[in-house]
């Protein structure tokens, strides 16, 4: 089955006269075949209510001080969320999939790969896989690094197999001499998994 990629526009911000790295990023599309039916083991592809506001509020306050800027969007078999934060040049993103017949480990080990990491990154120069580890069959953690505009920035991407039909994602970039930084969200976001080891 092949994958179509929308490329979405998500936040443009601007520290001076440089943009947040990643500040425009492109997320690729779920597999759908001909128009969504609602059967017994499916549901609808549109994001209800419920799903618009655990996006809203899965980082819990976590980014709710003076300097992060939020902004979120819905579309078909989505709901996404990005903060930004110009003084830190930081940014963080979460992301509610509906998988609207459900998923398998193997599903979402082919959507966290290959062609779909070169949508995601697309609007970086370079990027660079580091590691990917798990702490339960739910929690997933992938690490990357990559390049914009002449900056390094390290990158950690979680996915949570949230419910039979949804995966959350989340995503922080910072510098990477923000290390300690990022490290402090990390275990604030996901303690269990603050990195691979």
């Amino acid at each position: 089955m092949k994958i179509k990629f929308s490329i979405l526009l998500i936040a443009a911000i601007f520290l001076s006269a440089c943009e947040i790295p990643g500040a425009v990023l492109a997320t690729p599309s779920l597999p759908s075949v001909g128009q969504p039916v609602v059967t017994p083991s499916c549901i609808s592809r549109e994001p209800t209510q419920a799903d618009i506001d655990h996006a809203l509020t899965y980082a819990g306050k976590i980014f709710s001080g003076i300097d992060w800027v939020r902004s979120y969007t819905v579309e078909t078999n989505r709901v996404y969320v990005t903060w930004s934060n110009g003084p830190l040049n930081a940014l963080a993103f979460t992301e509610a999939l509906i998988f609207e017949c459900g998923y398998m480990d193997s599903d979402i080990d082919a959507y966290f790969s290959g062609e779909n990491w070169n949508t995601i990154f697309a609007n970086y120069e370079t990027y660079q896989a580091i590691s990917e580890c798990k702490s339960t069959n739910k929690l997933r953690l992938y690490q990357f690094t990559a390049q914009k505009a002449g900056f390094e920035y390290a990158i950690k991407y979680w996915t949570l197999n949230d419910t039979d039909t949804r995966v959350m994602e989340l995503m922080i970039v910072f510098p990477v001499d923000s290390k300690s930084l990022m490290d402090e969200f990390s275990s604030r976001l996901f303690p269990e998994l603050t990195s691979c080891k």
